[in-house]
């Protein structure tokens, strides 16, 4: 993928850590100019330097993917800097899915993660449009999640946004046709993210057996394993693949549990 990346500008929200950070690396180290959009400050300067220190092309720029003017804003100042923008992707969103019971559901909470994870693609799709139509093969990936198909108990807000994004995923990919902008979804399934979050969260995984067990592949997940899947899809080698989205999750959706 180097040779396809170079010269390529990718746009990584919520880029700084876990997921993001892996994806940003990933995009980095193929030749792309990467450009990671963060809420937290703190985090995205520690990754700029990161990666930065590893010679790798990265510029952090903050901003609230919910708040219309600050993506707007965000797309103006990358439209100053690049010419085009050869990928968006989606990536940035609330994860802690357990609410509590649906009694004690704060509206206000439930609004902020469909803002985030919902309204935030929306809007940095929108806004990125001017700059994605003036590349050759222009791609946008939302990152989902398993949660969109099935859930745990207490988790309304999280898993209605990613169902909403994978509706959205499509949607887009049938309206941005002129010019042919690709638009798919990765759902990742349970990904490790311990030592891809900034420093002052960091910790090292302890995976129980039986968490690796009921994952056929005998493992829980990686940022690179998704980092992977998003290089080939954003990608002309994905040429002719759009409104679709990939599960990645050792198997786990198609295992059978009983209890």
């Amino acid at each position: 993928m180097k040779d396809y990346y170079t010269s390529k500008t990718i746009l990584i929200t919520g880029g700084a850590q876990g997921i993001g950070k892996g994806i940003a690396q990933a995009f980095a180290r193929a030749g792309a100019q990467v450009i990671i959009t963060d809420i937290d400050q703190e985090a995205g300067q520690e990754a700029q330097e990161w990666l930065q220190n590893q010679e790798l092309q990265v510029e952090f720029i903050a901003c609230d993917v919910s708040e219309e003017e600050q993506v707007v804003a965000l797309m103006e100042q990358v439209g100053q800097k690049y010419s085009q923008l050869d990928a968006l992707i989606n990536n940035a969103g609330i994860a802690n899915p357990d609410v509590g019971p649906l009694q004690d559901l704060s509206i206000s909470s439930f609004d902020k993660v469909i803002a985030v994870n919902l309204r935030g693609p929306l809007l940095c799709t929108k806004y990125a449009l001017p700059l994605l139509q003036k590349a050759t093969h222009p791609a946008i990936l939302n990152i989902s999640s398993t949660r969109a198909f099935m859930s745990e108990p207490n988790t309304f807000p999280y898993s209605a946004s990613k169902g909403g994004l994978e509706a959205l995923t499509h949607s887009l990919a049938v309206s941005l046709t002129k010019p042919r902008i690709r638009v798919n979804a990765i759902a990742p399934g349970w990904i490790e993210v311990g030592p891809w979050e900034k420093e002052s969260k960091r910790y090292e995984p302890n995976h129980r057996e039986q968490d690796k067990e009921q994952h056929p592949v005998g493992r829980v997940g990686l940022p690179e394993d998704i980092a992977e899947a998003a290089l080939f899809l954003c990608s002309d080698k994905a040429g002719f693949i759009t409104g679709q989205s990939l599960t990645i999750d050792g198997g786990m959706t198609v295992k059978m549990i009983y209890s």
